[in-house]
């Protein structure tokens, strides 16, 4: 089946290009143990755009991509975060973007393979058609469809599944360590069983929560903390202006404390932190990308003894001097993940946030007509939106909600 849609190759001048391309429908199995299924046809609505796109592109300029692409094709339709309709089914639906052979493809292991619509061996949603596992197109709650159309606010929020669902999985991560990791100090501290200790660790473990790095990632890490941790103190670091939009919001959905790292040391913004959280760090996630996220909370001693260091970046590389580390009994953990189940989540609490307030969306004509100059220019640039989406089906959209 030939349709349009934007897609990857392996071209150092045009790694992107948008066109007439023809569809492949091999069978694909959601977990292991389960039937291989050949796609149901659906036409993607609304879809956004994630830094995944543009490191993509990246490796197609550098002839890197051969082995993301589907079998028997030189070519990967992107995008893995938005909103389908389902024609057959009658429905909208959200895409569970990963399955394979493996008992759980997000945490797959050495013996398991997997696949990823938009991003490795399987294509994604910039396409007016796609083929998707029946058992792979997860429900939307009801009450955001009137006349068979999507509400516009709640299409906006439903390119923000993916990424959500992997903050409930970090969530769930620094909750099962952090209770693991503390339980028997707090047991003693308490007077109270180990067992009683666990959930009260848990909760301790983000009473001082540094935050490095404040794009979507660290303002939904610190919602989804604020949502199961009331009490948690936590602080954003980043370098924008305290008066800009994005850090505004941040602060005003997670009731947040931010430091602008802007000063002429590292020394003084370890300092300033630890100000900001009235002592060291019990828990440091980074999410910056940059090498400094390791030096200021190890170098510069912000994360405190018996701390949680949660590597959420992609390229630094961590480093720790062995002697304090192992007297201040760090534990350094880091895992991009997500199940189904943290997907469904994700959905229901997005549907009832603000986060259609972050997307701005960028006309399709506009982006298809130049794909790789939108992506420069306007979508992943220094002055780009905190997200950026396109309606890529309107005849499915109400605008006016």
């Amino acid at each position: 089946m030939k349709t349009f849609a934007t897609y990857f190759q392996n071209d150092a001048e045009h790694p992107l290009k948008y066109g007439e391309i023809e569809l492949i429908n091999p069978p694909r199995q959601r977990l292991r143990g389960e039937e291989k299924k050949e796609g149901v046809l659906v036409h993607p609505v609304m879809v956004g755009f994630c830094g995944t796109d543009h490191e993509l592109m990246e490796m197609g300029r550098r002839g890197e991509l051969g082995a993301k692409f589907p079998a028997g094709t030189d070519r990967l339709i992107n995008g893995h975060e938005g909103i389908v309709w389902v024609p057959s089914e009658n429905r909208f639906a959200i895409v569970l973007i990963r399955g394979g052979d493996s008992v759980d493809p997000t945490r797959y292991t050495e013996d398991e393979t997997y696949f990823e619509y938009g991003c490795d061996q399987a294509d994604g949603l910039f396409s007016d058609d796609m083929y998707v596992n029946p058992d792979m197109l997860l429900s939307i709650p009801d009450g955001y469809v009137h006349d068979g159309k999507l509400d516009l606010s709640f299409a906006k929020k439903m390119v923000f599944p993916d990424p959500y669902a992997c903050m409930l999985f970090q969530l769930e991560r620094m909750e099962d360590l952090g209770s693991a990791h503390w339980f028997r100090q707090t047991a003693r501290r308490h007077q109270c069983s180990l067992e009683e200790a666990r959930p009260i660790a848990a909760d301790e473990i983000f009473q001082r929560t540094v935050i490095f790095g404040l794009g979507t990632t660290g303002m939904f890490v610190g919602d989804v903390i604020r949502q199961a941790h009331p009490n948690a103190k936590i602080v954003y670091v980043a370098r924008s202006a305290p008066d800009s939009d994005k850090v505004r919001f941040a602060l005003e959905l997670t009731d947040g404390i931010y430091v602008q790292s802007k000063y002429d040391s590292n020394d003084e913004l370890a300092a300033a932190i630890c100000e900001a959280l009235g002592g060291r760090a019990t828990t440091f996630i980074g999410v910056s990308g940059a090498n400094v996220e390791h030096e200021i909370a190890f170098r510069h001693k912000v994360l405190g003894c018996n701390g949680i260091y949660n590597s959420f970046s992609l390229g630094p590389k961590v480093t720790v001097d062995t002697m304090p580390f192992g007297f201040e009994n760090h534990l350094i953990f880091g895992s991009i993940n997500f199940r189904q189940d943290h997907m469904e989540q994700a959905i229901e609490m997005l549907a009832v946030s603000r986060y259609d307030e972050i997307v701005e969306l960028i006309d399709r004509d506009e982006f298809t007509a130049d794909p790789m100059g939108a992506y420069a220019n306007k979508i992943y640039c220094k002055a780009a939106p905190m997200k950026t989406a396109v309606i890529w089906n309107k005849d499915y959209i109400d605008v006016t909600r």
